[in-house]
């Protein structure tokens, strides 16, 4: 499992409103990388903003860990705006009203403005079962993966997405969920799942302990669907 996740209710505050903080992180190659995202990444965020702090942490890894890297998806939840940001192939997802409304954008290798900013940085996409920078690396984007710089990089792309009454439930959760499951189912199970509808696991269906049950509930059915990847998920109810 090279999984990891972070959930930091109020780890900051701006005057009296607090934010939360979640993250989802899938190593590959090893697990110290995302365990050190998920040990710092939002420590280092509490000081700075989002992009310096996933550039900071990726700069602490340099000189440890030349050959192991992981994906960061992270959102920061404050009373007014989400804001995520995002590097690699996990994923964020709003549920709004009807609507299951992506947060932030997969950085596969295969996506043509990502192919494009690494065949300019001079390396190559090879199609080896699927897309792979230079043959090996399946995501364009990460923090460590040193040895596949400058063409991988831990820049991380942020969205802030103001808040409405619609806003139900947020979803990050790694690649072993996305490839099999659609935004939409993940949102609408997440969805009964807070309601009370599905709830099996979580004695007497405590609606404080309902969000894990959903985080659960998708795992399992990411694994049914035939999912041979490691799964984290991380369910907010907003």
């Amino acid at each position: 499992m090279e999984d990891a996740v972070t959930v930091a209710p109020r780890f900051a505050s701006v005057g009296t409103a607090p934010y939360d903080f979640f993250g989802v992180y899938d190593g590959h190659c090893g697990v110290s990388v995302a365990w050190a995202c998920r040990d710092r990444l939002h420590v280092v965020l509490a000081e700075k903003v989002m992009a310096t702090s996933f550039s900071r942490v990726d700069g602490e890894l340099a000189l440890k860990e030349r050959e192991v890297g992981s994906t960061a998806s992270v959102a920061v939840v404050g009373p007014e705006r989400i804001v995520v940001a995002n590097c690699g192939d996990s994923r964020a997802v709003l549920s709004r009203g009807d609507m299951a409304v992506p947060l932030s954008s997969d950085h596969k290798a295969d996506r043509p403005d990502e192919r494009k900013r690494v065949e300019a940085a001079g390396g190559v996409v090879i199609n080896w079962d699927v897309y792979r920078v230079s043959g090996v690396l399946a995501t364009s984007r990460s923090i460590g993966d040193h040895y596949l710089r400058p063409y991988v990089i831990s820049e991380p792309e942020v969205t802030v997405t103001n808040r409405t009454e619609e806003d139900e439930l947020l979803v990050l959760a790694s690649d072993g969920l996305w490839d099999v499951v659609s935004n939409e189912v993940v949102c609408k199970v997440a969805s009964q799942c807070l309601s009370g509808q599905l709830v099996r696991k979580v004695p007497d269906g405590a609606r404080e302990h309902r969000a894990k049950e959903a985080a659960i509930i998708l795992a399992e059915l990411a694994l049914s669907r035939g999912s041979r990847d490691n799964i984290s998920v991380v369910v907010v109810e907003l």
